[in-house]
């Protein structure tokens, strides 16, 4: 009985390693200068994001998370999910949004079609289609409003807990594109990648400023 098990416990191993020959993820390389005006408690900046297909696909379109916009209005995800839970109170809350928004893929204008359902979504339509194995390089400027401090991001007076605060692409696996909205529960599914980030703060009252550079894989 126990040569029987090891011998399916071998088959097992091996047939797993012949799935993994197959495993692919996309790679998504960010070069991101941001500076926080902490009188306003806003954020502006751009991002270049190198997009590697390492799937066996074409792609003639990207979804992107525009995760700011889930605190912009009480018909959001985040916002219904907090109504059903009664777990925060946000009605005098600071709005939250990204706006500001210009597109460009290696180099050339492009355009950015609304998701009909989640104003934290959007698609980018891709001048030309993205082979497997090729590279493309995304550009925008962007400018967000930070909301008032209810859910993982946001300021509460001068201080600021800042996460998923600008445009980047949704994970697109063998399962297809994962576009979900920003909620309050639950972690964040993404591309591996390297960011290299220039972080400027400023206060337009007391006129400092300070500049941070930091890179993460």
């Amino acid at each position: 009985m126990w040569k029987c098990l090891c011998l399916i416990l071998i088959c097992y191993g091996l047939d797993g390693f012949t799935q993994n020959d197959n495993y692919w993820q996309q790679e998504t390389n960010y070069n991101i200068r941001v500076w926080l005006d902490d009188h306003n408690n806003t954020l502006k900046g751009t991002v270049d994001i190198e997009y590697v297909n390492h799937s066996p696909d074409t792609l003639s379109f990207i979804w992107f998370h525009l995760w700011p916009n889930a605190y912009k209005n009480e018909s959001t995800a985040l916002a219904k999910q907090l109504k059903a839970t009664g777990r925060k109170k946000v009605r005098n809350a600071d709005r939250g949004f990204i706006d500001s928004l210009s597109f460009t893929v290696d180099k050339q204008a492009a355009i950015i079609i609304a998701d009909s359902s989640h104003i934290d979504i959007t698609k980018l339509q891709l001048p030309s289609p993205l082979f497997p194995g090729d590279t493309i390089r995304i550009h925008t400027p962007f400018f967000v409003k930070l909301p008032s401090y209810y859910s993982r991001s946001g300021h509460y007076v001068q201080q600021y807990m800042i996460c998923q605060w600008h445009p980047k692409p949704a994970v697109y696996d063998r399962k297809g594109w994962h576009a979900m909205p920003y909620l309050d529960q639950g972690e964040f599914y993404t591309h591996i990648g390297n960011i290299r980030s220039f972080s400027h703060y400023r206060n337009p009252i007391r006129r400092n400023m300070f500049h941070l550079t930091f890179d993460k894989t």
